[in-house]
């Protein structure tokens, strides 16, 4: 999820912002390693790191909330001012303010893929081929649905419908309302992250191939082979998709029609999706240096430091409120622990 906070600026412009050259306006270190991956919402990032806790860490200023013992299993979902976990037997959800339980529901069956947080409605997947969806403001199971196959990867949520990737190479629509099939579309493989849009779905598969599916009834408007196999959420604008692959090129292409706009071989391998912040493309993987590209022909735009850390650097855009410029959040891990920075385009 993109965190995008009101502005005067019109979004056109905002689009067209560059990050670079950046600096960074904090730096948080800590000697502990992450469970999951952060969460973010418009004012904290989240940080479940061990022996049991998250931490809410404010934006702004990178300086500390509040601290709770927790044991999330998943990746964290953040919205309606509230944190989502799933913890053994349970999913809670935590307030964003303090950190206090707002309400927990039991769950017999083990829930095996991140929750899913969109339009106040909330969507998890039990490892019995279940998908719950279950609303975000008291914890209330509207509907469960039995797709016979576990979804493993998180759930794509749009005003009127619910988007499940199952191991088998299924896609399924569900109406949002009542968990009732809208169309299944089977992929030449099961389907990594998903975008989901009012009207297209982009999503790869580990048949080598990013798909455009229709979003009313799954029909396939154009597919782009790769030389591997899509990794992370392709981003989009107005015109282009884009998207990495793990033979390690970033791609554009046309939203509407799938023609290639241009492609840039990678001095890294991708762990993520590419970050779009304003009119650059950054992309996250396993390198000292980041790097970055011009959206409009994927010329170099410069690089962001990773700094030393073991595994693939963690990033996520924000907006900075006092700029109105794109940040961008950079969570790093080595043997040490974990570094968080917030860097912004240099003043």
């Amino acid at each position: 999820m993109t965190i995008a906070a009101q502005s005067s600026r019109p979004a056109s412009d905002r689009a067209s912002l560059r990050l670079f050259p950046v600096q960074a306006l904090w730096t948080l270190t800590l000697d502990r390693q992450l469970i999951v991956p952060p969460a973010y919402d418009a004012t904290y990032v989240y940080l479940a790191t061990d022996p049991g806790r998250l931490v809410a860490y404010e934006i702004a200023h990178g300086t500390e909330a509040w601290s709770i013992e927790a044991h999330p299993q998943h990746e964290l979902a953040t919205g309606d001012g509230l944190v989502f976990l799933v913890e053994p037997d349970l999913l809670t959800a935590r307030r964003a303010t303090d950190g206090g339980i707002a309400w927990q529901v039991p769950f017999t069956d083990s829930l095996v893929a991140p929750p899913a947080w969109g339009n106040g409605r909330l969507v998890v997947a039990t490892g019995d081929g279940a998908v719950v969806l279950v609303r975000a403001s008291d914890g209330h199971i509207a509907w469960r649905r039995d797709l016979s196959s576990p979804a493993r990867s998180r759930a794509a949520i749009t005003a009127n419908h619910v988007y499940v990737s199952i191991d088998e190479g299924r896609l399924v629509a569900l109406l949002a309302d009542t968990g009732e099939t809208v169309w299944e579309r089977r992929l030449g493989g099961p389907a990594t992250d998903m975008l989901a849009l009012d009207t297209r779905i982009y999503v790869g598969s580990t048949d080598n191939f990013l798909y455009c599916l229709n979003a009313r009834d799954g029909r396939i408007e154009w597919r782009w082979r790769t030389g591997a196999d899509v990794t992370g959420i392709p981003v989009v604008d107005d015109r282009n998709v884009y998207f990495v692959s793990l033979d390690n090129v970033l791609r554009a292409l046309s939203r509407t029609t799938g023609v290639q706009r241009w492609f840039r071989p990678l001095p890294l391998r991708p762990t993520a999706g590419p970050i779009k912040a304003g009119g650059t493309l950054i992309v996250p993987g396993l390198a000292p240096t980041l790097p970055a590209y011009d959206v409009k022909d994927g010329a170099p735009a410069g690089g962001l430091s990773a700094g030393d850390g073991d595994t693939a650097a963690l990033v996520r855009l924000i907006s900075h409120d006092t700029t109105e410029l794109p940040g961008v959040v950079i969570v790093t891990r080595n043997v040490k622990g974990v570094t968080a920075t917030l860097v912004t385009r240099q003043r």
